[in-house]
């Protein structure tokens, strides 16, 4: 019998930024990579290869690979590539930036995927087995999301993430952030959910009642959230989620979503200057409702994880302390910030190339913790600095005490993530490289929800802890740690 052609995906590795540890390459699969596995036919071999989560060989001979392409990871993802077509195996790439920038990823591929993988993949792999890829697959049109399948999970089996429970269930967004690629011209403009069903389906198929949401606006259609968060009421989930900052304007929707067991929201603030949320065109935040919108969140038990942007043209060096006061004053659980970055590709990125305040273009240098074009009233350097002693000062002991949830429910969450990830987090990642990654998750998950603290859950959680530890001792007779 014929044996199968192999088709290899490849994720990167990415970089890290100062403040953070091992455990953000680890967090979660790369879903995409996941979803195009299940659209590949049974008559192919498909593997995925994660450097986040492992070592991964490239001296090997796969019928095709297939590179998923962030910024940050780009020159990474040009030196796997040129590793196998140097050995004339066909690379495609595609991903973020090869749909936002696909003449910068040409030089590096033989075929470049520009847009979403449900249309293009079929035709990739027809011209596979035809012996004639082009040089760029373009979509014609937004995918109808029903056409979407389940991730193909089976192909994360024994890697090591903290959290495998991951779904997206919608593409887009109804906003047009200049900073952001969703406002680029490959992009497709709008907002589109999975439907109803669909999303119930995916969610059982992960196993588990906790799950996390990752697209960029769980709420990008306020009609649709409520049908799904209905459908999600007797599923009996523990939930999280990114929204855009108008989930203030919508009472009766976050008052669903902490009925069905949402229990951080992820929330682009990005600044409390009005001028500079109209300067990006983020239309939809209004810095006078976030007082009420974060209150109204906290009084359902809900954590606020708060996105913030430094490096905006009406920041000055005051930006620093008073976003961090103005953010422990709220007690705002936890804080993710950024340096102001554009991204090619993006309407920011054009206007600062016209304005000549593009510095830097080392590609690894855009991911949000380098100052990479010049700000209006402060140095570059001086926002690298800020923004560091930002995050130094928000995680500090005197501000993690000071935002110390009033609402007991969110207490042994907002520990968790404080300490265990951040103030200590590079201790806590040298568990998860020992092999420890998913039973830290699943432990973390049952200390923070009282939903999963059941004896039989904590009992099989400290067991999974346990075992691991044993697979990972060293052995009598076998290599000394200082061999």
């Amino acid at each position: 019998m014929e044996a199968k052609r192999r088709i290899k995906l490849i994720s990167p590795r990415m970089s890290l930024r100062p403040m953070d540890s091992r455990l953000k390459t680890q967090m979660a699969p790369p879903l995409a990579l996941l979803v195009l596995g299940a659209l590949t036919p049974p008559e192919y071999e498909v593997e995925l290869a994660d450097e986040n989560v492992e070592r991964i060989r490239h001296d090997d001979s796969p019928h095709l690979v297939g590179i998923t392409v962030k910024v940050d990871t780009a020159e990474r993802s040009f030196e796997i590539a040129r590793q196998y077509r140097s050995r004339g195996v066909p690379v495609v790439m595609g991903g973020i930036f090869a749909t936002g920038c696909p003449q910068r990823i040409a030089p590096h591929a033989d075929a470049v995927a520009v847009g979403e993988g449900e249309s293009l993949w079929p035709r990739i792999l027809k011209d596979l087995a035809g012996g004639r890829l082009r040089k760029f697959y373009r979509s014609t049109g937004p995918v109808d999301m029903a056409e979407s399948p389940v991730p193909r999970w089976e192909m994360i089996a024994g890697k090591n993430y903290l959290y495998p429970n991951t779904l997206s269930i919608s593409r887009g967004c109804p906003w047009r952030c200049d900073f952001c690629y969703k406002s680029a011209p490959n992009f497709h403009a709008g907002y589109r959910p999975k439907p109803v069903p669909n999303v119930l389906a995916e969610i059982e198929s992960l196993g588990t009642g906790h799950v996390m949401f990752v697209d960029d606006n769980f709420i990008g259609s306020p009609r649709y959230t409520r049908r799904l968060l209905a459908a999600m009421r007797p599923m009996g989930l523990t939930w999280h989620a990114a929204v855009s900052a108008d989930i203030g304007r919508h009472p009766d929707m976050l008052e669903a979503m902490a009925e069905t067991g949402c229990r951080s929201l992820f929330i682009g603030f990005e600044s409390v200057n009005p001028v500079n949320l109209a300067s990006c065109r983020k239309v939809q935040n209004r810095a006078e409702l976030y007082d009420r919108t974060i209150a109204a969140i906290h009084e359902r038990g809900i954590m606020v994880n708060a996105s913030i942007v430094f490096g905006f043209d009406n920041d000055t060096l005051a930006v620093f302390g008073d976003t961090v006061d103005w953010l422990a004053e709220r007690r705002v659980e936890t804080m993710t910030a950024h340096i102001l970055t554009p991204y090619p590709g993006t309407p920011l990125y054009a206007r600062l190339q016209r304005e000549g305040r593009i510095i830097d273009f080392d590609l690894g240098h855009y991911n949000t913790s380098r100052a990479v074009f010049a700000p209006s009233h402060m140095s570059p350097g001086e926002l690298e600095a800020g923004y560091l002693g930002a995050y130094s000062e928000f995680y500090s002991w005197r501000r993690i005490l000071q935002r110390v949830p009033a609402d007991a429910r969110q207490r042994a969450a907002f520990t968790l993530f404080n300490l265990f990830y951040r103030k200590f987090g590079m201790a806590t990642a040298l568990l998860g490289r020992a092999g420890l990654m998913g039973s830290l998750g699943r432990l973390g998950r049952i200390i923070s929800y009282p939903r999963s603290r059941r004896f039989g859950a904590w009992l099989r959680a400290l067991r999974s802890v346990r075992e691991s530890l044993k697979e990972t001792a060293p052995q009598p007779g076998g290599e000394s740690s200082h061999a």
